[in-house]
């Protein structure tokens, strides 16, 4: 059967299963927008913006497992696609982006809106493709979603000229992928599996260093049986939040730079720490030479290229998180740990997560503690990245798991709106609040078009200090105070915008007003934006500082015997 190259996408995305499509249309990828009336089963929801269009693609892809799939045009198009790709490349997030490209006689003429964009996200994607004849589609598209799915995920972007997409060609979508070169290792190596089970046997202090990987691999009940066979604390990083439940008793918060500090000095006292998916990124660590310095290490991880980069393990395991566990369950016997667990718990009392202050003013913890009340731990959470990103960390709770997503590696401020609604359309049945801080939050800020549009029921709290407020505290405490191009002296009325958008919205200034105003959203059946103007100078503690370790850890100072170097 013959087809043109954009018939010839269509087809194979359906054989991969897509089901849903985020993207901008425009001129070298018009053929491929005017096949889609052929193809209802796509449905494709027309964005803003391309970052948008990338962030809710992998909105959709954390919140379903599936891979998410955007559309942009050549040029600027593409470019635009940037930052939601290498968002995606650094939090292994399944993604598929194809992009129109100038006709194949205009390639490396400077043709008007002509980028090479293969060539400037080769360090970003985990593959890609620039498709020079018709007949290759079909195997690229199956090469693209197999390499995206398997093995540690992430991005690959398909470049397809415009007059690729209008050629002929005989439409054969391959059975299976022949990619020699690419042989992701799933099960553990037995002998590194017997020794990791040892030291589990050995240890008096041990702790799980649980991460992403737990998510990506679907390994929720593996580690909750590992955790509770050997009774062993568990540590989520920001990533891995709502990877274990909240309310389990072996359940012992986030480390790092904003996490508790009763998790970060647990693991100075460690004598064995299992990291599971998790890739010992800086915000963890600190200074990597006073990490962990009592703990043998055991490394779970898909990527080999992980083990070792920061860390050395002393048992390293290379394999799929939820395979290696199921093996590794197998061999652990059961064991408890009742004075470390309660040297956990008198850490938990002596350096507490301070949940808010008791003040009339309105602040930020009060917001999460409200929304965590009224939505009872049920409501997925995209956050952006700032001050509003740790405190949604510190403090939501979760009963399930995957209903905790965020920009991890990247950091990228603009996040918290699309991705919410990229979410939202993979995750209908669930609740979806979007957690934004009011500098994120205009970066991505039209998608709430699309949102109305579609009515895409999003739930926005923007946590409005009027500044970039991470930002404003390290000015505070490491550039004395010198406030420099971080507060805004005229943002707009957020309220008003969402009206003009055909979107309801409230405004809170009163800690009085929260939850009146939450279950007002959550009464909505559409999307709803909530204005919470809370006070400038409200810093997150604990803080970190960066590169250093947890002895120059800085708690919040009402705490009795808070630690402040």
């Amino acid at each position: 059967m013959k087809l043109t190259g954009a018939q010839m996408v269509c087809e194979s995305l359906i054989k991969e299963g897509v089901d849903t499509v985020f993207g901008i249309v425009g001129g070298a990828i018009l053929p491929l927008y005017q096949t889609l009336p052929e193809y209802p089963q796509i449905r494709h929801i027309l964005c803003r913006h391309e970052q948008g269009a990338g962030h809710a693609a992998e909105g959709y892809s954390r919140a379903t497992g599936q891979v998410g799939v955007a559309w942009a045009t050549s040029g600027p198009g593409a470019t635009n696609l940037v930052t939601a790709i290498a968002t995606a490349q650094m939090d292994s997030i399944p993604l598929v982006c194809i992009t129109g490209q100038v006709g194949r006689p205009a390639i490396g003429r400077d043709a008007f809106q002509e980028t090479d964009i293969t060539g400037i996200t080769l360090p970003i994607t985990k593959y890609n493709y620039l498709v020079m004849e018709a007949s290759e589609i079909p195997r690229v598209i199956k090469e693209a979603f197999h390499i995206a799915r398997t093995g540690r995920p992430g991005p690959v972007l398909v470049d397809i000229p415009k007059d690729v997409l209008t050629d002929l060609a005989e439409f054969i979508y391959p059975d299976e992928v022949d990619l020699p070169g690419y042989k992701p290792v799933m099960d553990g190596h037995p002998n590194m599996i017997k020794r990791a089970a040892k030291l589990i046997a050995e240890a008096e202090r041990p702790l799980i260093l649980a991460g992403h990987g737990v998510s990506i691999s679907g390994a929720y009940e593996e580690l909750k049986e590992l955790a509770e066979k050997a009774q062993i604390p568990v540590i989520t990083t920001l990533l891995g939040i709502s990877s274990f439940p909240s309310n389990h008793v072996l359940y012992t918060g986030m480390p790092g730079m904003h996490g508790m500090a009763y998790a970060s000095l647990a693991i100075d006292e460690a004598d064995l720490i299992l990291a599971l998916g998790m890739r010992f990124d800086d915000r963890v660590t600190g200074r990597l030479s006073d990490f962990a310095k009592k703990a043998k290490i055991i490394h779970v991880d898909i990527d080999p290229a992980e083990i070792g980069k920061n860390v050395s393990p002393t048992v390293p395991i290379v394999g799929d998180l939820k395979r290696v566990l199921l093996q590794l369950n197998d061999q652990v016997q059961p064991k408890t740990h009742p004075q470390w667990i309660k040297e956990i718990d008198q850490l938990k009392e002596r350096h507490p997560l301070v949940r808010a202050k008791d003040s009339d003013k309105l602040l930020p913890q009060h917001v999460i503690q409200e929304i965590t009340e009224a939505t009872n731990g049920e409501a997925m959470v995209i956050t952006g990245v700032g001050q509003h990103q740790m405190w949604a960390a510190q403090f939501f709770r979760f009963n399930h798991p995957n209903l905790f997503h965020t920009s991890g590696g990247l950091g990228t401020m603009g996040f918290e709106v699309p991705a919410a609604m990229g979410a939202q359309v993979g995750r209908p049945d669930l609740q979806v609040w979007s957690v934004a801080g009011d500098g994120g939050f205009q970066m991505t800020m039209s998608e709430l078009a699309t949102m109305v549009e579609n009515n895409i029921p999003v739930k926005f709290a923007v946590i409005n200090n009027n500044c970039l407020g991470m930002v404003r505290q390290w000015q505070q405490f490491f550039y004395d105070k010198r406030y420099v191009a971080t507060m805004y002296t005229h943002n707009p009325d957020f309220v008003k915008l969402a009206d003009a958008f055909g979107m309801p919205a409230a405004r809170v200034t009163e800690r009085s007003q929260i939850r009146a105003a939450v279950e007002q959203a959550m009464a909505h059946d559409g999307p709803f934006l909530i204005d919470f103007q809370v006070e400038v100078e409200e810093n997150v503690f604990p803080m970190i500082p960066a590169g250093q370790s947890t002895t120059e850890m800085m708690e919040d100072p009402i705490v009795e015997g808070a630690i402040w170097r």
